[in-house]
């Protein structure tokens, strides 16, 4: 009984080790974005936005803008507020511009 307890143990160590060295799907990554996009929203809100957010398609360059989610959007409107910045100037000016509320 001892020897099929440490068997069974065993195997569940290796199938987690396993699963942690795997990538995160595109619904799981998609999930985590849509999460950290819902920010504040609670109740009906953040279900409604969760539900588009995550029934979006993903941009190809010919969709619109919106269609992109807001960190998309957000993204995009920080590069073009970048352009002339290089290095340590453009990163600092990225993170401060993206993690800017609204």
């Amino acid at each position: 009984m001892k020897h099929l307890t440490l068997a069974i143990a065993l195997g569940c160590a290796a199938l987690t080790a396993q699963a942690a060295d795997k990538a995160p799907t595109v619904q799981q990554s998609k999930m985590a974005i849509c999460n950290k996009d819902a920010g504040d929203k609670k109740g009906d809100e953040r279900k409604a936005f969760m539900k588009e957010c995550l029934s979006a398609k993903p941009s190809d360059g010919a969709a619109s803008a919106a269609s992109s989610t807001p960190q998309q959007q957000k993204m995009k409107a920080c590069n073009a507020d970048a352009k002339g910045k290089a290095g340590d100037e453009r990163k600092a000016f990225m993170k401060e511009c993206l993690s800017a509320k609204g």
